[in-house]
């Protein structure tokens, strides 16, 4: 009992490392707190005990996704990853497979704690990555075609993201409007356009999962820069700066002034004789654009 403890704890430390989970915290606060200015809720924006609930239950829940995933990509993973905990046997599938039970019991019951539909749509979070794992084992093009495999796996963002809105809305600190659905393309975007800078290169590498395999090199690039300025664009539009005042003015118009970031990274990749797209700028980007929204919506 205690060396699978052990095992899994290895597992969390490398393949869970501590940025996702500072990804996860400015997530949630970013969306509760866009979602608030979006939707008039109680403003200015202050995070209580639900929000807290809320953080360790998103952050449980990408722990449990990221076990998925392991499972799912073991076979890729063993040509193009060998080092994995999985793949090296520091860890075994059934302690990942009790793990993510433990996991996915914690998640339901916090949630409870909420409200009936954070339950719901946190079942549905679940069961949708048990799902893809489903997906990729019994529909190989599911796996191996990028494109297919972003249309089918990406809703599980978009559920982790509803979850958040739905409850944030039962506990009172969004409105219950039409924005609160509208801030789904500031927080897509700004995923979207890191999750394909990670995976563009200008060497077209089939037995790899690229996105520049299907789109090229340039497609792929442009989709980066279409996809920040989606996240930017929605944001402007939903918080309104020409409406603000003094610091809460200056915070709203901040995210167009981060489309600098990304275009920086456009530039050194499309200019330069690097094969990969440099990872800097799109994380320094999301970063940077949640603590805005976080430090505009406590300020509105």
């Amino acid at each position: 009992m205690i060396s699978s403890l052990q095992r899994v704890a290895h597992f969390i430390v490398v393949m869970y490392k501590p940025h996702y989970m500072v990804y996860g915290v400015l997530w949630v606060l970013a969306l509760e707190g866009t979602a608030a200015v979006a939707t008039a809720g109680p403003l200015p924006y202050r995070p209580g005990r639900d929000t807290v609930i809320r953080i360790v239950v998103v952050l449980l829940v990408l722990l449990y996704l990221r076990m998925v995933d392991e499972q799912k990509d073991l076979e890729y993973d063993r040509v193009h990853n060998p080092d994995r905990p999985l793949v090296t046997g520091a860890v075994s599938a059934t302690e990942l497979r009790a793990s993510m039970a433990v996991l996915a019991a914690i998640s339901v019951a916090a949630s409870a704690f909420l409200s009936v539909g954070s339950v719901v749509v946190m079942c549905l979070t679940l069961l949708y990555g048990l799902f893809l794992w489903a997906a990729e084992a019994a529909l190989p093009r599911v796996r191996d075609d990028i494109m297919l495999n972003l249309a089918v796996t990406y809703p599980v963002q978009l559920l982790v993201t509803a979850y958040v809105l739905v409850s944030a809305v039962d506990t009172g600190e969004v409105g219950s409007r039409w924005q609160a659905v509208a801030v789904v393309a500031v927080f897509a975007g700004a995923f979207l356009q890191f999750e394909f800078a990670r995976k563009t290169s200008k060497v077209h590498a089939p037995s790899e999962h690229l996105y520049s395999n299907a789109l090229g090199a340039t497609g792929s690039a442009t989709a980066i820069a279409v996809f920040a300025v989606v996240a930017v664009g929605a944001e402007v539009l939903l918080a309104r700066p020409w409406q603000l005042d003094g610091a809460a003015a200056v915070f709203g118009w901040l995210p167009p002034v981060l489309l600098a970031l990304p275009a920086v990274g456009l530039a050194k990749f499309l200019r330069t004789d690097r094969e990969t797209f440099p990872l800097g700028p799109p994380v320094v980007f999301v970063l940077a654009l949640y603590a805005v929204l976080i430090a505009q919506a406590t300020l509105a």
